[in-house]
C-alpha cells in the first residue's frame, strides 16, 4: 500500500510530511513558522497528539498520534475524515502564504505522505529522524541549535502541549534523550529504513 493510501484511524500513531511544490519554500522567516504553528494548534490538536516535529524551509515532518474516538468527539466532528483536518491546515496556511508573498497555486504536495508508525523501535528511529533534519541538511550541527522543532520542548522543562513525557520514557530518561542525540544519526540508513 502506498503511503498516500494509509487512512488515519484513531488510536494509531503516524509519521506525517510533506514538501512544498517543486521544491517551493513553505516558510521564508519566522512568521511563517510561528502561523503554521498557531494553525496546527487549531486545526491538528483537537484530534492528534504530536510527540515530534520539524518544520524545513521547505518540508516538515510530524509524529503524531490519532486521539481516541472518545476523544476527538469531545474536541471536533467525527463525522470528518481525519485527514481533512489536515487538509484544512495546509489550506489555510497556503492562502495565507500566497496573499502575504502575492503569487498563487498549490503550495504543499498532495497528498501529504503519512506511514503508520507500529513499534516502540520505529518511534525511536522517527524521533531521531525528525530532530536531525536540520543536521543533516546543513543547518545546523546539533538538533539544539534549530529553533523550528520539538528538540528543544524535549530538553525543557516549560509547560509544552508536545508529549513529552512519552517521547523521553520511550528513550529511558532525560540522559539516555540526550544522549542518542548526541551521536551521528546515519539519516540515509534510516530513511532507508523507515522507507522514505
Amino acid at each position: 500500500m502506498s503511503n498516500q493510501a494509509i487512512q488515519l484511524e484513531p488510536g494509531s500513531y503516524y509519521h506525517l510530511y510533506n514538501h512544498g511544490v517543486g521544491g517551493r519554500d513553505l516558510f521564508k522567516n519566522a512568521d511563517n513558522y510561528e502561523y503554521f504553528l498557531a494553525l496546527y494548534e487549531k486545526y491538528i490538536s483537537p484530534i492528534a497528539d504530536t510527540f515530534a516535529w520539524v518544520l524545513m524551509p521547505n518540508h516538515f515532518h510530524l509524529l503524531i498520534r490519532i486521539k481516541d474516538e472518545a476523544e476527538i468527539i469531545e474536541n471536533s466532528d467525527i463525522n470528518k475524515p481525519l485527514h481533512q483536518y489536515f487538509s484544512n491546515l495546509f489550506n489555510a496556511y497556503s492562502k495565507a502564504f500566497n496573499k502575504r508573498y502575492g503569487v498563487r497555486g498549490a503550495l504543499f504536495e498532495r497528498p501529504f505522505k503519512r506511514k503508520q508508525v507500529d513499534s516502540v523501535e520505529y518511534l525511536k528511529q522517527v524521533i531521531l529522524y525528525i530532530h536531525n533534519n536540520p543536521v543533516h541538511h546543513g543547518f545546523c550541527s546539533h538538533p539544539v541549535e534549530y529553533p523550528w522543532s520539538s528538540y528543544l520542548s524535549c530538553v525543557s522543562v516549560k509547560p509544552t502541549r508536545l508529549q513529552r513525557q512519552s517521547v523521553i520514557g520511550w528513550f529511558g530518561s532525560d540522559a539516555d534523550f540526550s544522549y542518542m542525540h548526541h551521536g551521528k544519526v546515519e539519516v540515509e540508513t534510516i530513511e532507508t529504513w523507515l522507507e522514505l
